[in-house]
């Protein structure tokens, strides 16, 4: 692998999952308690002995640089020609945003060929998935192919969310098509297509020339799937590689956390029994940056009626997080949460530095960074006042409260009680 460049598309704005990306870029929304979406990607990269990243960015990407370089660059050396860079939108093609998954890449085009790669992969730094991209790149070199298309079997009913491919038995692709309405079925398997997956193999001077072409040309969207795959289906070794699951399930694990239910559904996963995402394989270890909190604790044991019993039940509590009295049911606890007597956190995600107030009662709700819930309140039990509050509700009826949201809204309120 050390021929091979990583390309991570990092910049996407993630506006369905407002307001976690309110202030953040989609790849730095926490995940799992103590990870970041990004982290699956890049540990893919680093599992796979890939040692060669560039990460994009675009929008608020203050905190996603900060959690790299306190997490991520300690574990590559430079010396040995491993890195993984940070790069912002430079602009050295022209004064404008990334218009497109390929624009992106075209705009570096420079970075890139400063490393002399022989093939590249392109990532996306927004998916939750375990994948091995050796395995993708030796098929590459085996079908001498100038592009490689990760596919996913998925539902034919979830078509309108992919770009679809048609192949053939020998996985050479015969056609590709964005979010159609009526899509290629698997040869055989009518209720199922190959979903694209977003991750690509090229074989390095290709993409160079059709990223140089497709600048040219007008009325071009500037994307992978839209502008790049279909014009050179018919004219070159373009093949589609069978996703093949790092987890330990039978079934391929792969996930676009792009909505709030999809995120909360993604993340209560995890606190089941026998998850679908192992997060506890250490042959294919998720890597994150740890920062330097004491242990969980659990304080108050008392017996009888209207008793402290600090406890949390199928619930994952992350370090530097103290339960204090309260009690914490199917939950995820980030670092350095609070949770204080007689509280009862429910079916809920709080991320780093929540802390809940004494006798509050939380329900099927994401509360970010730093919220301060104060006694008595209870979230998560009337959608119509919980909207009155200015909270954001999702489809599903998760309550979501953002950093803003926090103690000086109910301030603002008159609702705190002390």
């Amino acid at each position: 692998m050390k021929n091979v460049l990583a390309v991570v598309l990092a910049g996407g704005k993630g506006e369905r999952l407002e307001p976690l990306t309110r202030d953040r870029a989609k790849p730095a929304v926490p995940f799992g308690g103590g990870y970041r979406i990004i982290d699956f990607t890049l540990s893919n990269c680093l599992n796979s002995g890939l040692r060669k990243m560039l990460v994009l960015t675009q929008y608020k990407a203050m905190s996603l640089d900060r959690h790299i370089n306190l997490g991520w660059r300690r574990l590559l050396c430079r010396e040995l020609g491993e890195f993984i860079d940070v790069v912002p939108p430079q602009q050295r093609i022209d004064e404008h945003w990334y218009q497109g998954t390929a624009d992106a890449v075209y705009q570096n085009i420079y970075t890139l060929e400063k490393e002399r790669p022989e093939y590249v992969v392109i990532l996306a730094g927004d998916h939750i998935y375990k994948m091995d991209y050796g395995s993708l790149v030796d098929f590459h070199k085996e079908n001498r192919a100038d592009l490689t298309v990760s596919a996913l079997r998925a539902s034919a009913s979830e078509s309108r969310h992919f770009g679809v491919i048609e192949a053939d038995a020998n996985n050479r692709i015969r056609g590709f098509e964005e979010k159609p309405a009526v899509p290629a079925t698997i040869p055989g398997d009518e209720q199922h297509i190959f979903a694209s997956m977003g991750v690509y193999v090229f074989t390095a001077r290709f993409l160079f020339e059709q990223l140089c072409l497709d600048a040219t040309r007008t009325g071009s969207v500037h994307d992978f799937g839209r502008s790049i795959i279909p014009p050179i289906i018919d004219t070159h070794r373009i093949f589609a590689f069978p996703f093949r699951d790092e987890n330990r399930k039978s079934d391929a694990y792969w996930r676009d956390v792009g909505t709030l239910d999809a995120y909360f559904a993604a993340n209560m996963d995890l606190i089941s029994v026998d998850p679908l995402l192992n997060m506890y394989d250490e042959r294919w270890p998720i890597r994150t940056y740890l920062p330097n909190y004491p242990p969980p604790k659990f304080v108050f044991a008392e017996e009888g009626f209207n008793a402290r019993r600090g406890q949390a039940l199928d619930s994952i509590v992350c370090q530097g997080s103290i339960v204090s009295g309260g009690t914490v049911e199917r939950s995820i606890l980030g670092n350095n949460t609070r949770v204080n007597s007689f509280a009862h956190v429910q079916d809920s995600i709080l991320l780093d530095g929540v802390d809940i107030g004494r006798h509050a009662k939380v329900r099927r709700a994401i509360i970010d960074k730093g919220v301060h819930i104060p006694q008595g309140t209870e979230i998560g039990f009337d959608e119509e006042h919980d909207r009155a509050r200015g909270f954001t509700v999702s489809e599903g009826g998760v309550v979501v409260i953002a950093k803003a949201d926090g103690v000086d809204h109910f301030l603002q309120a008159g609702a705190l009680e002390r």
